[in-house]
């Protein structure tokens, strides 16, 4: 559906016709251009914007499938950005991603989200409090978008790592992570990890051309040259992010290598346990057997202290077991 249609003139909306052409060309013939977002609009409602602004049949493809990665095109007639906005919910501590698709071309904007993981009705207030900013055009819409997402990416980032940090502290504490969950809650982190790093590091060649048309072949169009300054500075907050990605998936590994080696020895220490038990299990076990075995000629048996011998053995051999395994550590 529409969420919102507007003129841009020198920084200030005005609200224009509801026709698309006619706000199209009303916008051009003073100066200014038309911004109109959409949220997960279907085929019927979109064929008439993508009639109007002349809109390529591949990206109006793209837009309307979405799950698309983070990627910048280039049309006769537009550009096609695609962002992947990312949401961190805090009760079930998982990220969430949805889709941002820009089509930015001769005095217009289009729009169009899907899934809830980005509000752009934040972006436009926050633009229509800055004409100064909103007056560079179409550009301006970009940058702040861009500049939006991978803002609240650094956002993100810090809660993930205050979650790792939780995380790391349950391993590492004095029973080892010995729950059962842990290894789930590690291998369901580091899905995390990866959910988020798709969103981030894919953007980073569009960020990089959008910064410096020049460095990967010709000029962008549409793209205020002026402006450029300010995609370096969202590709340096997108770097720092793609950062913490990489040290956030590289910790994970570790905690998790370090659960199952402490799994490991745990269980190399129960083995040790077991066995130093059935030791001192057999000894009993082993004169018992050879005094029941009912022999005739069995000295032994006629013995006064027989009995009581048998016993103090036995004894004598568990306490030097148990001295010997207590002194190893195995009990």
């Amino acid at each position: 559906m529409i969420v919102d249609c507007a003129i841009y003139r020198d920084g200030h909306r005005t609200e224009g016709p509801q026709d698309f052409s006619d706000a199209l060309d009303e916008a051009r013939a003073g100066g200014g251009f038309v911004w109109i977002g959409l949220h997960e609009p279907t085929e019927k409602e979109f064929d008439h914007v993508t009639r109007e602004f002349a809109l390529h049949p591949l990206a109006v493809e793209d837009a309307l499938k979405a799950h698309q990665r983070p990627k910048l095109e280039v049309y006769d007639d537009s550009l096609f950005l695609v962002l992947k906005p990312v949401v961190y919910e805090p009760r079930s501590d998982t990220v969430s991603s949805g889709e941002v698709m820009v089509f930015l071309g001769d005095s217009f904007v289009v729009t169009v989200r899907h899934g809830e993981g980005s509000a752009l009705g934040v972006v436009r207030r926050r633009l229509e409090r800055e004409p100064e900013l909103l007056a560079k055009g179409p550009t301006s819409v970009l940058y702040a978008i861009a500049d939006a997402t991978v803002d609240h990416y650094l956002d993100v980032a810090t809660e993930l790592q205050t979650d790792l940090e939780e995380l790391e502290a349950e391993v590492f504490s004095p029973d080892g992570g010995g729950s059962r969950h842990t290894a789930s809650r590690i291998y369901g982190f580091k899905r995390q990890v990866l959910e988020f790093r798709r969103s981030t590091v894919p953007l980073a060649p569009p960020l990089t051309r959008l910064a410096d048309p020049g460095s990967v072949g010709a000029a962008l169009p549409f793209v205020n040259d002026k402006a450029r300054p300010f995609f370096r500075d969202v590709g340096d907050h997108l770097a720092r992010v793609n950062e913490s990605v990489e040290g956030l998936d590289r910790l994970v590994s570790d905690i998790l290598s370090a659960h199952l080696a402490q799994m490991s020895v745990r269980q190399n220490d129960d083995m040790r346990k077991i066995s130093a038990w059935a030791a001192m299990a057999a000894i009993p076990t082993m004169l018992a057997g050879i005094y029941g075995m009912n022999f005739e000629h069995m000295p032994e048996l006629r013995w006064v202290w027989s009995y009581p011998a048998v016993i103090a053995v036995m004894a004598a051999l568990e306490v030097l077991l148990y001295r010997l395994f207590k002194h190893r550590g195995w009990m």
